[in-house]
């Protein structure tokens, strides 16, 4: 922790500010919040959750970056599966969640419409104004023609669409329950307060939390070591149910970094996966400075392909990014970038290896970033061979 640059005055003030409505929230629940809440708030709470506030989040002036930062390579391959998709899918419209810096979003249309594929329309669902704002700001640097295309949502449609649904890194930041297994008992571990700080607390376990519980042992296979913390995320499956009762026809694409639920809940894992990120360093202290900084949980994609199932989805393919992204052309893509520049442009082409680099790399981001394939009513391709993205390899035997 020592590591960690110390964040200016008034960015602790605003921290400060955030931290006293925790601690009367915590006081107004008898002493203590479900971790789940004490996230929404440290992440979501209006004008000063960390997504809510207006400080740089995405990049490199940031606390992290994402794929679509790191090289346009990443939606021009996504955009191809999103073209081949929307073969099957007449009149669809391109929906993503959680924009982010509007990198994807620009980057996505700009590919579809050198492909002559455009969407009737790209819808971007994002509950925060702050970052509506520089998704706006952006496609209109970037692609000021496409920007009558782009429609701003808080919430998901009334009407039934037919659609390519997009969530890049944005399971992870859904609240997650925290919980611990220790002396064959099993405790919620909640957020409670001492001498105006925040800090742990174990509560006994409520029946949800058990149920919970026994579905993971029961996807592992095996029960749970002792001396044992994790965490599940309660909020996959009603996500999803939303987002299944707005499609009429569709396919949905999550790329998040994960496990399947035997890796997710090994015995090795004996802490959990939550992390936090702060101007480009990882720790896991979710008590620093809240607001100023992301707090984050792997997905158990297991979970995610059992609640998908259960929502009317069907699983249509499970592989890692760099898999993904292979499958979707990228080297392809990346000979014709190399072959357009200049024999001179040495660091361009050095610029463009290292993009690809750390997309694919196991390393990097190649193998910790998973992508899965819903569909509903979603048949892509009359011979048979299914999502271009899954061709090179398809991992759903191992969910």
């Amino acid at each position: 922790m020592a590591a960690l640059p110390e964040p200016a005055a008034e960015q602790k003030t605003h921290s400060q500010k955030l931290q006293q409505k925790m601690i009367e929230a915590i006081r107004d629940s008898d002493g203590s919040i479900g971790f789940d809440r004490y996230m929404a708030m440290a992440l979501y709470q209006p004008g000063l959750g960390y997504y809510a506030a207006g400080a740089q989040k995405f990049g490199a002036a940031g606390d992290f970056i994402t794929s679509p930062e790191v090289s346009p390579l990443f939606a021009q391959c996504l955009a191809r599966q999103i073209q081949q998709a929307m073969v099957a899918l007449p009149d669809a419209v391109v929906i993503e969640f959680g924009a982010g810096s509007g990198a994807l979003a620009t980057d996505l249309l700009l590919a579809l419409e050198s492909s002559g594929s455009l969407p009737q329309a790209y819808w971007i669902v994002e509950v925060s104004a702050e970052l509506q704002q520089r998704q706006q700001q952006r496609l209109k640097q970037k692609c000021a023609q496409l920007l009558d295309r782009v429609v701003w949502l808080q919430q998901l449609p009334d009407e039934s669409v037919n659609a390519v649904v997009i969530a890049n890194e944005v399971l992870d930041a859904m609240p997650v329950r925290a919980f611990e297994k220790q002396n064959g008992e099993l405790f919620e571990r909640k957020v409670s307060e001492n001498k105006h700080e925040l800090s742990w607390l174990n509560m006994p376990a409520d029946e949800s939390l058990k149920a919970a519980l026994k579905e993971i042992e029961a996807s592992t296979e095996q029960p749970l070591p002792e001396n044992y913390r994790s965490e599940f995320n309660p909020s996959l499956k009603p996500w999803l149910s939303s987002v299944a009762a707005m499609l009429k026809n569709g396919l949905v694409l999550l790329i998040d970094y994960g496990y399947d639920a035997s890796e997710y809940y090994s015995a090795e894992r004996e802490m959990g996966t939550m992390m936090c990120y702060y101007r480009h360093r990882a720790h896991d202290n979710v008590f620093f400075y809240p607001g100023l900084q992301d707090i984050t949980a792997f997905v158990d994609f297991t979970a995610l392909a059992e609640s998908a199932f259960d929502c009317g989805f069907e699983v249509m393919g499970y592989t890692t990014q760099a898999q993904f992204l292979f499958g979707c052309g990228l080297a392809e893509i990346f000979e014709n970038k190399m072959a357009q520049l200049s024999a001179d442009s040495v660091k361009q082409q050095l610029h463009l290896s290292q993009q690809v680099k750390t997309l694919t790399l196991p390393g990097e981001m190649g193998e910790r970033f998973k992508v899965m394939a819903l569909g509903k009513n979603c048949q892509t391709d009359e011979t048979g061979q299914g999502l271009m993205g899954f061709t090179v390899a398809d991992l759903r035997r191992r969910l």
